[in-house]
């Protein structure tokens, strides 16, 4: 806005009515937060051309608020958002909010009242927002790792296609880790808390060994409460093992090797998830993941930083991978 024309609006502000002035005050709040969105998005190294991953940048404008650059080798232009989940998002504004919401674990329609979006617009933005930290899995466990498999009814909440007959309301659960209707959850968490889980098509020693070999550093013993499948998947593995006999009521042997750190979390994880009245399996991963980042962050988790841990940013990685 030129002087002229400012100071002309500024003269006018005083024959706003009140009605008038609080969406004056509403829009202004909402480019502040905008403008502290995008400094955050910007904030740190320039990235290379997401296309081609060269260096070689040029600014070309800016759009949506955020610079544009155009790269000199392929052509293409970008910004901050471009290739992440949070891309052709709107309402940036209220990112900060959302991710507040994030947080402290709000349900899609009370997040979406605090934002004001529809609840539609808040269940993507909590799909987009938590597709990067769905993928951020501790490896290189240490020391003692205590390792269980916990179970999630298998959910089609929300398809309109059912491989089976619906379920009336208040359809009684399967028994635990049996027949087709549960999801397995193999946890892993070592002593120093880094913890990580993955989703399984079924508890068993072929599905199980991989992720053990992969995850677990090769001089760590892991502990488990005798099953089968987790007792052949350390063999196989090659990482030592301690079985607990909990059905002679053994629960801890040589005072140490226990699994009560992994029981605590699946009990925590659990009774966090009941706020949602179930999780459709095909986002169990995203829920798993927010649970992880919640539990890793703790103190340190700000908005900002479940900004950065959305789009990719190498510090919330950092964060939650550090043992």
């Amino acid at each position: 806005m030129k002087t002229k024309a400012y100071c002309e609006w500024l003269e006018g502000v005083g024959r706003l009515t009140r009605k008038q002035r609080t969406a004056v005050l509403v829009q202004l709040n909402a480019a502040e937060s905008r403008e502290a969105i995008v400094s955050e998005l910007e904030s740190g190294h320039l990235r290379p051309c997401p296309h081609c991953q060269s260096g070689r940048l040029g600014r070309w404008g800016r759009q949506s608020g955020l610079q544009r650059f155009r790269c000199r080798d392929c052509g293409k232009c970008f910004n901050a958002l471009t290739g992440t989940p949070l891309a052709r998002l709107r309402h940036k504004e209220r990112w900060f909010d959302y991710s507040q919401a994030l947080i402290e674990g709000l349900t899609v329609r009370k997040a979406a009242e605090r934002c004001g979006v529809a609840k539609t617009t808040s269940f993507r933005w909590r799909h987009r927002f938590l597709t990067e930290v769905a993928g951020l899995k501790a490896t290189g466990l240490t020391g003692i790792v205590e390792a269980d498999e916990t179970y999630f009814p298998l959910s089609f909440k929300g398809s309109r296609q059912l491989p089976r007959p619906p379920h009336r309301r208040g359809h009684a659960a399967h028994q635990r880790g049996t027949g087709d209707g549960q999801v397995p959850v193999l946890v892993l968490r070592d002593r120093h808390g880094t913890t990580t889980d993955f989703k399984l098509t079924a508890a068993t020693q072929a599905e199980e060994a991989p992720i053990i070999g992969r995850v677990v550093v090769a001089d760590a013993v892991l502990c488990t409460d005798g099953g089968a499948s987790l007792k052949g998947a350390a063999r196989q593995a090659g990482i030592a093992h301690r079985a607990l006999n909990l059905s002679a009521g053994i629960r801890v042997l040589a005072g140490v090797y226990h699994i009560q750190n992994v029981n605590a979390y699946d009990s925590r994880l659990k009774t966090w998830m009941r706020r949602f009245h179930g999780v459709a399996t095909k986002y169990l991963d995203n829920y798993l993941g927010w649970r992880r980042g919640l539990e890793r962050w703790g103190e340190q988790i700000t908005p900002g930083v479940i900004l950065q841990a959305a789009v990719g940013r190498c510090v919330p990685f950092q964060l939650l991978t550090q043992t």
